[in-house]
């Protein structure tokens, strides 16, 4: 078994979002109805409010970049920042489109964030600390660009058997492309997930005051066939794990995984199990 890289796995990840950029926007309404709730969440734990200057981390399309920039009004300041460059392209589009001239949009690696010391109120991501290789080097990267007594708060997967429209399709790849389990510490989808876990990073990392909240956050589609297509088309981690294998044997893979996934189906379509920790913490604020 070869040594995990995690620069190869960070070119590995950029490439997968350069591609599957478009197909993510393009998802975006599925998006916006199955994560706006627990988004709104961790705004209001993050504390964005009119006038707020916040950094969006991993923003990918910019779903939560939007959100964010209808809580600061033109008066404030939204950066969105991700390792693609051309799914950046999308959450600019879709700011010019809204006329959130507040909302600016710049490529950066979540764990090199080349910012100002102190110059944000609140820091943000969604679904995007648990892919970075080494979470605590972002983590503390956010806290220095918080200004004192600043928030940062993230959504993360909680546990595989909780998310089960995800862990299902996870598990078939891995065990036909025969790839072992990830090792403690390395990234995943459900790397943070675990009680606790998420709130002890931002512990570790010099965030006080932390709290961690779980939602259940159900995604709802009309059939397992959308939800293949769904990840099929836009889950840049599930065909990082599919990159071994030749292509007809990854069509086999997803015609299992759908027929795995038929089990959530219902009178009312399709209901995959999901659930997420949202997670917030401080910047310890400027001693008197």
């Amino acid at each position: 078994m070869s040594a995990f890289n995690p620069i190869l796995y960070k070119t590995t990840t950029k490439q997968q979002w350069q591609a599957a950029a478009k197909a993510w926007n393009d998802w975006g309404g599925t998006l916006r109805s199955w994560l706006s709730p627990a988004t709104e969440v961790m705004l209001d734990m993050a504390q964005v409010e009119t006038g707020s200057r916040v950094l969006d981390i991993a923003a990918g399309a910019g779903d939560q970049t939007l959100q964010a920039a209808l809580r600061t009004g033109a008066g404030g300041y939204v950066l969105a920042t991700d390792i693609s460059s051309n799914i950046l392209e999308y959450a600019a589009a879709a700011a010019r489109a809204e006329g959130f001239s507040q909302v600016e949009c710049k490529v950066m690696d979540g764990e090199d964030l080349a910012l100002e010391p102190s110059s944000f109120d609140a820091a943000i991501s969604r679904v995007g600390l648990i892919y970075f290789p080494d979470q605590q080097r972002a983590l503390k990267g956010i806290l220095r660009a918080l200004k004192p007594g600043g928030r940062f708060a993230a959504i993360v997967y909680s546990t595989p058997q909780n998310n089960t429209f995800f862990s299902l399709p996870v598990s078939i790849i891995r065990e036909r492309a025969q790839l072992p389990a990830p090792a403690e510490g390395q990234p995943g989808p459900f790397s943070l997930g675990n009680p606790g876990v998420l709130k002890r990073a931002l512990s570790d990392a010099g965030f006080q005051d932390v709290e961690e909240r779980v939602a259940a956050a159900p995604l709802r589609l009309s059939s397992a066939a959308e939800c293949v297509r769904f990840e099929r088309e836009s889950f840049g981690a599930l065909h990082q794990m599919l990159g071994g294998l030749a292509e007809v044997a990854q069509a086999g893979v997803w015609t299992e995984i759908e027929q795995a996934l038929t089990r959530f189906e219902g009178a009312d379509g399709f209901t995959g199990p999901c659930e997420l920790v949202i997670a917030v913490g401080r910047r310890a604020p400027q001693a008197s």
